[in-house]
């Protein structure tokens, strides 16, 4: 039976595709990273190691313990971390953070993927394992937006196409063709409470994935945590990139996208 390893950070994402590796015929094996992946992910594997988010020697180490020659990148691992003393980085993560060129997000994963890529375990494209949870294209609730919130979804669209290029964030928050707030390294729930606070309510999220996409790692994801963040801050829609985005839990965030009037679109930047 094929085994694929599975690097775990927060979120459901690494559940989504243990379970759908799973169904392919994997022997499913999640090096998680302590504090940060749900501890329910052991339901959704075949064995789990938990290791310490600054660990990469270790984290390394356990991928070729238990013969790991695939393995793919799931779920977020926050960039504050590094910036937060009580990450004790090992000896390897230590040099490979002295040897980039910046911290950027791109800088780190690609950086990371080459030190297990080394090791002779190839990291794959997470494409084949999210197919079912794809954002699709289109009008996904009941409510649609208004003329002038698909102007301010073609507007974000661009902003958040620039940032995504400069490798700053995914996120935008506008209103009325103007930014309230571009995610950075407080990721999308905050970047959303901040431009949301700002716009008073009213607000359209545009999230989307940077050009030339690397589908290994950091793709966008919106779930009920996007949703909920939404709701609190009166927002009023979230426009995702279709086909390279992932939406999680869709028929529940429908669902409740009803009750608060908000329209969620999987958007291509034709309007």
């Amino acid at each position: 039976m094929k085994r694929l390893g599975l690097i775990a950070g927060t979120g459901e994402l690494p559940r989504a595709i243990a379970s759908e590796a799973r169904a392919q015929g994997y022997t499913i094996v999640a090096i998680a990273f302590d504090s940060l992946a749900d501890r329910s992910l052991t339901s959704y594997v075949d064995e789990i190691k938990w290791v310490n988010v600054g660990r990469l020697g270790e984290m390394i180490d356990s991928l070729k313990e238990y013969d790991i020659k695939e393995a793919v990148m799931a779920g977020k691992v926050p960039k504050s971390l590094l910036y937060k003393s009580k990450i004790i980085p090992d000896l390897k993560a230590v040099k490979l953070l002295f040897s980039l060129k910046d911290r950027s997000d791109d800088s780190i994963l690609i950086a990371i993927a080459k030190e297990i890529e080394k090791e002779g375990i190839n990291l794959l494209d997470i494409t084949p394992f999210i197919s079912g949870i794809l954002t699709p294209e289109g009008v996904l609730t009941e409510d649609s937006p208004t003329e002038d919130e698909w102007k301010d979804i073609a507007f974000g669209w661009r902003i958040a196409k620039e940032i995504g290029r400069l490798d700053i964030g995914q996120t935008v928050v506008v209103k009325n063709q103007a930014v309230m707030a571009v995610e950075a390294i407080e990721g999308t729930d905050e970047a959303i409470r901040r431009g949301g606070g700002l716009a008073g309510g009213g607000a359209v999220v545009v999230k989307v994935s940077k050009p030339n996409q690397d589908m290994r790692f950091d793709v966008p994801v919106v779930g009920l945590n996007t949703l909920k963040t939404m709701i609190e801050m009166d927002a009023r829609v979230l426009a995702v990139e279709a086909k390279n985005s992932i939406i999680l839990n869709r028929d529940k965030i429908i669902e409740e996208s009803k009750g608060a009037s908000i329209s969620v679109v999987g958007y291509t930047g034709r309007y």
